[in-house]
């Protein structure tokens, strides 16, 4: 900063001192480029965080243990996690606000395809500022949005907790999901599949917690307008709070830090694990990455499927038997599949660490095919074979999403890999939107064939075991990727005078 005024003195003075000489030719060409070059340097250091929140401040001591930072994505994981509780809050929004069950979706559904275009674009400024920055972010977003949504509903705008929970909250899920990713790769390069199922399994487990929470707390404030907009204020302020101890826990790796003992070369003579490094906009043109997001995408298409209807779906295959699915006891079989859902994120992607991805989606991909084709051989003669395969699906469901930024910083290294993330996590709206298509569109014409029981979803999951299929066959052409694609170190980025370009 301090050269900056001694040039611009330097630039106004310069026609007085020199006034006797004719100029160079070219002399002013080549001074206003120098010019321009210092104030697009300086406007690159302004346009970044500083302070508290600036990424060099995040830079942990020597002594600094890396465990403290799966706590610090925790935190934030939980407390996002929260959007998979949003069926909570639909019955009172719909009896007070006269809204129907379409409307009353609307702030769920427009904060998952936030989560997606917000990670997808704003990845690359996570890699730029650094996790505090970006938890700082998901924090303001996601409790403004809960504070917005409480002014909507004392005022009766409903399009106020549209705005609020889906536009403004769904920005700080996609920003506090990428958030940790990266960070925690870099920390554990050794174990990234564990790390990563640290973080991933909380977002999982949110709704664990935020829904007996979210009920508590609206049969103590009541449901009526203002009940709920109360509910939405506290929710706001104890989640803010909550982050916030990811905001201060956070840390980054020192350049050149690596666990003791870890080789990376060693590391790299697994087959698909690279210690090459490509940037986001390089990942995006190779086939790679198209295959991978084909792989997320059906995977996840496949999970969503049974999760959005997984109370109606078990009730709907028992109906017609001796022992049909009481309305309590599918509330409990949702409960186990969200543990299913949780637990596979942490364990299947730690295995990831022991027998590689490509494996472990072989098995996500593969035996996922097997357990829907169980169930719809079985129909509704073994309701414990419908739990136990429904239940791996799921587990399958979570650990894919646990698993793919190892796989991510396996293809392409750790360089930007919470960016490369982002933008793969358009797969996940796109499944959001397909899986509850596909169940929903063809049960409700089954049934309005005059078919019941399991009929209303035999389709479904033959066409679920397809797409499982094909996910299969994209995971198998994954190769490593080119070299062209690579960074080049950086000793070989610099010019005949000594400078990095």
């Amino acid at each position: 900063m301090s050269g900056w005024p001694r040039r611009a003195s330097y630039a106004v003075r310069r026609p007085d001192l020199t006034a006797h000489r004719k100029p160079v030719p070219g002399s002013e060409i080549r001074h206003t480029v120098c010019v321009t070059r210092i104030f697009v340097a300086n406007s690159t250091r302004f346009a970044s965080p500083t302070g508290f929140l600036s990424r060099s401040r995040t830079v942990a001591a020597p002594t600094w243990s890396r465990w403290l930072v799966p706590p610090a994505a925790l935190s934030v994981h939980l407390a996002i996690g929260q959007a998979y509780a949003w069926s909570v809050f639909k019955p009172p929004l719909e009896s007070s606000l006269g809204l129907s069950g379409t409307q009353s979706a609307l702030p769920f559904q427009l904060g998952i395809v936030m989560l997606g275009l917000s990670a997808a674009f704003g990845g690359t400024l996570v890699e730029r500022n650094g996790p505090r920055w970006a938890m700082f972010v998901s924090m303001a977003c996601f409790s403004s949005g809960f504070l917005l949504s409480a002014l909507g509903v004392a005022t009766g705008q409903y399009w106020l907790v549209v705005l609020g929970y889906g536009f403004v909250g769904g920005i700080g899920l996609g920003i506090g999901y990428i958030s940790p990713v990266s960070t925690l790769i870099k920390w554990f390069p050794d174990r990234p599949g564990m790390a990563t199922g640290i973080a991933i399994m909380g977002f999982g487990g949110g709704a664990l917690i935020a829904s007996p929470w979210s009920a508590q707390m609206l049969d103590s404030f009541g449901t009526g307008t203002g009940g709920i907009a109360t509910t939405f204020v506290v929710h706001g302020v104890v989640y803010a709070a909550f982050m916030s101890m990811g905001v201060l826990l956070v840390r980054v790796p020192a350049d050149g830090w690596a666990p003791k003992g870890w080789r990376p070369r060693e590391a790299a003579t697994r087959r698909l694990v690279t210690t090459a490094d490509v940037s986001a906009r390089n990942a995006v043109r190779t086939p790679q990455f198209y295959l991978l997001w084909l792989v997320l995408c059906l995977n996840v298409t496949a999970g969503i499927g049974i999760l959005e209807k997984a109370a109606p779906m078990i009730v709907d295959f028992f109906s017609g038997t001796s022992t049909p699915v009481a309305a309590g006891a599918a509330a409990g079989f949702v409960a186990l599949l969200s543990l299913a859902n949780m637990a596979g994120r942490f364990g299947w992607s730690s295995t990831s660490d022991l027998i590689g991805r490509k494996n472990m989606y072989r098995v996500y991909l593969g035996v996922g095919a097997l357990l829907y084709l169980a169930i719809a051989l079985a129909g509704d003669t073994s309701k414990p074979l419908f739990i136990i395969c429904a239940l791996g699906i799921l587990s399958f469901y979570g650990g894919g999403f646990a698993t793919v930024p190892a796989y991510l910083k396996d293809l392409f290294g750790t360089y930007q890999v919470g960016a490369i993330h982002g933008r793969l996590l358009t797969a996940w709206s796109t499944a959001g939107v397909l899986g509850p298509l596909i169940i929903n569109a063809i049960a409700d014409g089954q049934e309005a064939a005059g078919r019941s029981g399991p009929a209303l979803y035999t389709t479904s999951l033959y066409i679920m075991i397809g797409l499982l299929v094909v996910g299969f066959v994209a995971n198998e052409l994954i190769r490593p990727v080119h070299e062209r694609y690579h960074e080049r170190p950086r000793q070989e980025q610099v010019t005949g005078k000594g400078q990095a370009v």
